[in-house]
């Protein structure tokens, strides 16, 4: 993985550790490079339209377009401290015939801020398709067990029971939301469009000036053939605010998947033991502890998903401390946090659809774990039964009491669950019911109201949302 790297230099995790190769293309400087020249290339493009540069100039910076020289431009930034300038010297350079006319008209922000949007654009793309084949994969989770009858906990404490696949569907409903906010934000990314050092147009004005093109039509040249709609107010930069949407909508989903991984941590603990992660023969869980099985991969989407959420703050800032047309003091974070936002946010992807496709259900626990509480709920619909039958609600309440705070205390000591018993054999609950409706109402197979019903009403949303892919 961290072959041909550099190790005696600093190297963020998320180089060679975190993220998809494909997602890191995205954000490379290489790629970020080749952007920014696709968008001086359709600059060009309209230029030529206007008559203001011939089509040998555009074609000379087509025939260059991917001949990046990071080298060359960082030699060129030492001595310039400007690296939009040191790209367009080191591009220039390589254009004998149409270097002239690079970022003719343009500022900076022009181009970098398209880009930023046309890279953001893509990353989305790769998220939006990891989210739909986890939604796939707790789909297949819930139709397998939308009847497997276990424990809902309340306060981390044995409620009542519910199935399996309806503690998937909780995760499904919120996943599904972030879905439809991500399709959201993702088709209503704007880019800066071409407004200049202010955001007015006028260096396209004047540069048009008694030409039948207007600086709005060049605007919308340039921005079709980068297929990204302008915003139609801007300063030096497109509003910051949409920053922290995307930065948002990121968290949001992070958060969704950090419930999943914390009760995927809490399920693999021995007292609960209903879950596991997968683990393989080679891996090593302790360095000190041989027998140790850590639910490490939730764990790490755990630490990521504070991560992503921690820099919603800063982009927040970003937003709100911009003055007047612009200030550069979210530059060098911006460089930072929105690559890293969605490196991040693909890693905590990737691993939880392994988890999700790969977790260790463990049926023994989940049979035991009702066993042992499933009956203290099962009292509930006795009661009910009961109060039908002309009993005393308040009376039958402090006996079902009684012996639940006995077989509750047994419990803890490691002994059988015996609560269906001492109520079944009680003479004052006998009084209205039989020994075998007694224990029949103490069952608590069925005891789920809609929880399939609703399960398969999921099931069915997901297939209905992940079709429009």
């Amino acid at each position: 993985m961290s072959k041909g790297l550099d190790h005696s230099l600093f190297l963020s995790p998320f180089t060679w550790r975190y993220a998809s190769i494909k997602m890191r293309e995205i954000f490379s400087e290489e790629h970020k490079r080749r952007v920014l020249r696709s968008i001086w290339i359709a600059l060009a493009q309209a230029h030529q339209q206007a008559g203001l540069v011939t089509q040998e100039q555009v074609d000379d910076l087509i025939a260059h377009q991917y001949d990046i020289d990071i080298d060359r431009a960082s030699e060129i930034e030492r001595e310039i401290h400007h690296d939009l300038m040191a790209e367009i010297k080191t591009y220039a350079e390589q254009c004998p015939i149409g270097g002239s006319i690079i970022h003719l008209g343009a500022t900076s922000m022009d181009v970098l801020d398209n880009m930023d949007v046309m890279r953001q654009k893509e990353a989305f793309s790769l998220i939006i398709s990891l989210v739909e084949e986890i939604l796939l994969a707790l789909k297949k989770q819930m139709e397998k067990h939308k009847e497997t009858l276990c424990m809902a906990f309340t306060h981390i404490q044995p409620a009542e029971p519910t199935t399996l696949g309806y503690r998937f569907a909780q995760i499904a409903q919120d996943l599904l939301d972030d879905l439809e906010d991500l399709r959201r934000i993702s088709s209503q990314l704007k880019g800066k469009g071409l407004k200049g050092a202010v955001g007015t147009g006028a260096s396209y004005s004047a540069l048009l000036e008694d030409n039948e093109m207007s600086s709005l039509e060049l605007e919308r040249l340039v921005m079709e053939k980068l297929d990204l709609e302008p915003f139609v107010a801007a300063t030096q930069v497109y509003p910051r605010k949409q920053d922290w949407r995307v930065a948002s909508v990121l968290a949001g989903l992070s958060a969704t998947i950090n419930t999943f991984a914390l009760d995927m941590r809490v399920m693999q603990s021995p007292p609960f033991g209903e879950w596991s992660e997968p683990f393989g023969k080679k891996q090593v869980g302790s360095s000190a502890m041989p027998f140790k099985r850590n639910p490490i991969n939730s764990e790490k989407i755990n630490s990521l998903a504070r991560f992503v959420k921690a820099q919603v703050d800063v982009l927040w800032d970003n937003a709100s401390l911009m003055i007047l047309e612009r200030t550069l003091d979210d530059s060098a974070n911006r460089r930072v946090v929105i690559p890293e936002i969605f490196l991040a946010t693909e890693e905590i992807l990737t691993t939880t659809l392994r988890l999700v496709q790969e977790m260790n259900i463990h049926t023994y626990a989940i049979e035991r774990n009702v066993e042992s509480y499933g009956v203290f709920a099962a009292s509930e619909r006795l009661l009910m039964h009961l109060g039908k039958q002309g009993a005393n609600r308040q009376t039958m309440h402090e006996v079902i009491r009684e012996h639940s705070l006995k077989a509750w205390s047994e419990v803890q000591q490691g002994k059988s669950n015996n609560l269906s018993t001492y109520l079944a054999e009680d003479p004052r609950i006998l009084e209205y019911l039989t020994e075998k409706e007694i224990l029949s109402l103490l069952s608590v197979d069925g005891y789920t109201g809609d929880a399939s019903y609703k399960t398969d009403q999921m099931i069915e949303a997901i297939q209905k949302a992940v079709s429009k892919r």
